[in-house]
């Protein structure tokens, strides 16, 4: 029986490093779970970047209609060139910047679809490791059992052990 509980024992601990190993990998997801907090924040920020391009598009509008309306009333030839001018550059700088937001959406757009890859793996991982984790408790539980029963038997054979030397 000594050698049953201390087979017990051996078998608790290794379950008890398994559980540690376990619990480093939880760990290790929540380290995964901070870093798509992380891929919220850019896909936020991703967000912000394509209203301020629609602002910035709606005030080239509102300047372009300004400039035309501005040319219009104006009498000398050499102003509305220049207002059309002005307008040209103006055009020119916000498709500049309208490719460089183009580009930023869709550097992130990618990072955004990596996320989602990542998230999709950690909580396949996660699943898989909760079920394993579910298992071990089981197996420590019917093992915790056991062992209680083996210690109940020890106690009841070493008091009849201490009856029969009393009566012998």
């Amino acid at each position: 029986m000594e050698a049953d509980v201390s087979e017990m024992k051996n078998e608790l601990q290794s379950r008890n490093g398994l559980w540690r190993r376990i619990q480093l990998e939880c760990q290790q997801l929540h380290t995964e779970l901070l870093k798509i907090k992380e891929y919220n924040d850019m896909h936020d920020i991703q967000i912000k970047h394509q209203s301020s391009h629609v602002q910035l598009t709606e005030q080239l509008e509102n300047k372009s209609s300004e400039l035309l309306l501005f040319a219009e009333s104006q009498e000398h030839q050499e102003e509305p060139n220049k207002i059309r001018n002005h307008v040209y550059r103006e055009e020119q700088s916000h498709c500049s910047e309208q490719e460089r937001m183009k580009t930023e959406i869709s550097d992130l757009t990618e990072e955004l679809h990596q996320k989602e890859i990542t998230i999709a793996t950690i909580m396949e991982k996660a699943s898989l490791l909760e079920r394993q984790l579910k298992m071990e408790l089981e197996t420590k539980h019917k093992l915790l059992a056991k062992q209680q029963l083996l210690e109940f038997h020890y106690q009841v054979i070493k008091s009849e052990n201490t009856h029969l030397k009393e009566i012998v």
